[in-house]
C-alpha cells in the first residue's frame, strides 16, 4: 500500500463535498501538472490511501482520509471545450491528463494545520513542508503517515 496527500481548495471542493457525493466518491479531476499526473497514471493503486488536505484557505490543513477507489484513467475534463479543464492538445487516442476515483474514509478528529507540520522535525523530507513543493499530489512516506496520525 502507498500513501498520499492530496490537496484541494475546500471552497472549490472540500472533505464536506466528497463527504455528500453518492457513495461517498468522486474522481479527482483537474489535475494538471506532469508529475503530480504521473504519480495518480502510473503510481496510485485501489486500495492506496491520501490525506484530504485543504490548501489556499484561512488555515491550510490535513483535514480527512481518502481511498483511492478507481486507479488512474483518463480526465475526461481534458476534452471539454466548454469546461476550465479544457486542453486543446489533448487527443483522446492519446490523453495528457489522468485521474483517479477517491472514496471518503473519514474525518481526522481535527485539523492538522501546515504550521504545526511545518514545526515538527518529525516530518523532515516530508515534501508538503519542502521548501518550493507546490504539487497537488504527493506520495506520503509510511513513517510520516503514522506519525500524523498520531497528532490527531
Amino acid at each position: 500500500m502507498n500513501y498520499w496527500l492530496m490537496k484541494s481548495e475546500p471552497d472549490v471542493f472540500g472533505i464536506d463535498d466528497l463527504e455528500q457525493r453518492p457513495n461517498q466518491t468522486e474522481p479527482w479531476d483537474g489535475v494538471r501538472n506532469y508529475q503530480a499526473r504521473n504519480m495518480m497514471r502510473d503510481e496510485m493503486q485501489v486500495g492506496d490511501l491520501a490525506f484530504f488536505y485543504h490548501s489556499n484557505c484561512t488555515v491550510p490543513g490535513i483535514v480527512g482520509i481518502m481511498e483511492i477507489t478507481k486507479a488512474g484513467y483518463p480526465d475526461p475534463t481534458q476534452f471539454d471545450p466548454e469546461g476550465k479543464y479544457f486542453d486543446p492538445k489533448s487527443d483522446p487516442d492519446n490523453p495528457r491528463w489522468y485521474l483517479v476515483d477517491v472514496t471518503f474514509k473519514r474525518r481526522l478528529s481535527r485539523t492538522i494545520t501546515l504550521a504545526e507540520l511545518k514545526e515538527r522535525p518529525e516530518l523532515e523530507g516530508f515534501p508538503l513542508i519542502r521548501r518550493g513543493n507546490r504539487l497537488s499530489v504527493m506520495p506520503v512516506a509510511k513513517e510520516h503517515w503514522d506519525f500524523i496520525l498520531s497528532l490527531e
